[in-house]
C-alpha cells in the first residue's frame, strides 16, 4: 500500500512539473536577435499549399533555410513547393541557390477516414515527426490548417519542454474559414505562441487571436 501511494505521489509531482514546463514555454515569447531564422512551413494539399506560398512570398531571405513538411502523398504540393522556390531565386539575383528542403510525413488524416482511426494515424505522425523536428531544431514553425501541422506543432512544442529549444508557433488560419475555426485550429489556438485570424467574425470570437485583415 505504501509502494502505490509513493508511486501515486511521483507520478503527481512528474504530472505538475510537466504541466509547469508547459506553462512556462507556452508563456515565452523572448525572441533573441540574429541575422537568419530557421524556417519550418507545414503545406497541405490543395488551396492550403497555395495560401501559405503566398505568405512566404512577402518574408525575406532572412526566413532561411526554409524546411517544408508535406504528406507523403501531396506530389503536387512538393511541384508547387520547388515552382516557388525557383522564382523566387529567379526575382532575386543575389540568391545563388534557395536553400530550401522538402521532408514527408504520414498524413493525419485522409479525406473521409473515421475518427477512431484519425487518432491512430495522427499518433503515428507524431511518432516520426518528433525525430525530423529535432533534427531541423528550427526557430519558428508556420502553418495554415492541414492536418499535418497537428503533430509537427506538438513535435515543435515538445522541444521546448523538453529543454531542447523554443520554437515559436505561428498559425494563420485559412481565409476560407469566416466564422468557425478549422480542426486543427480549434487545437492549435491554445498552442501557438501567434494565432492569427484574416475575418473580424473570427476576432470577436476568440479574442486573443491576432486579426491583420485578408493577409493571403
Amino acid at each position: 500500500m505504501a509502494s502505490v501511494l509513493i508511486l501515486a505521489a511521483a507520478g503527481a509531482a512528474v504530472a505538475a512539473l510537466l504541466a509547469l514546463r508547459l506553462w512556462v514555454v507556452l508563456h515565452s515569447r523572448v525572441l533573441v536577435p540574429r541575422q537568419s531564422l530557421s524556417l519550418l512551413v507545414v503545406a497541405g494539399s490543395g488551396g492550403h499549399t497555395t495560401e501559405i506560398l503566398r505568405l512566404l512570398e512577402n518574408l525575406s531571405n532572412a526566413y532561411s533555410p526554409r524546411h517544408y513538411i508535406i504528406a507523403d502523398t501531396d506530389e503536387m504540393s512538393a511541384r508547387k513547393i520547388n515552382s516557388f522556390e525557383l522564382n523566387r531565386a529567379d526575382r532575386d539575383p543575389s540568391t545563388m541557390l534557395p536553400e530550401y528542403y522538402i521532408h514527408r510525413i504520414p498524413r493525419s488524416r485522409e479525406v473521409q477516414q473515421s475518427w477512431l482511426s484519425t487518432v491512430l494515424t495522427t499518433l503515428y505522425s507524431l511518432w516520426l515527426s518528433f525525430p525530423l523536428t529535432h533534427r531541423v531544431k528550427p526557430d519558428l514553425v508556420l502553418c495554415n490548417g492541414p492536418g499535418t501541422c497537428v503533430p509537427i506543432c506538438i513535435s515543435a512544442l515538445l522541444l521546448g519542454i523538453l529543454g531542447i529549444k523554443k520554437v515559436i508557433i505561428v498559425y494563420v488560419e485559412s481565409i476560407c474559414r469566416v466564422e468557425h475555426l478549422s480542426l486543427s485550429g480549434k487545437i492549435l489556438f491554445h498552442l501557438s505562441d501567434y494565432f492569427i485570424v484574416q475575418w473580424p467574425a473570427l476576432k470577436e470570437k476568440y479574442p486573443k487571436s491576432v486579426y491583420l485583415g485578408r493577409i493571403v
